[in-house]
């Protein structure tokens, strides 16, 4: 599956426009490759997420086209959080 498609279905991300554009800037890594919007995830891969002023570090337990709501969570396990460091 996409990465851009995962991060929508998985409610990581809202919108996968969003998800696209995070991949494309390079804040998205699979597995600590920096990863494009088209790049595929696997099961027990390891994503980390650069949003504004922290880091989210989850891994891929399932994939699915579709999910509802509630169920999302179930697609990922969040392995840190952690706030961006910035050199002042």
């Amino acid at each position: 599956m996409r990465i851009d498609k995962f991060l929508k279905v998985s409610r990581l991300i809202k919108r996968r426009t969003v998800a696209k554009e995070l991949a494309d800037q390079g804040r998205v890594t699979i597995n600590d490759v920096v990863a494009k919007a088209g790049s595929t995830v696997q099961v027990g891969d390891k994503l980390a997420i650069r949003f504004g002023q922290k880091t989210v570090v989850a891994q891929v337990m399932g994939l699915k086209e579709t999910v509802k709501k509630e169920d999302a969570s179930d697609l990922y396990k969040i392995l840190s959080e952690e706030p961006i460091q910035r050199d002042e």
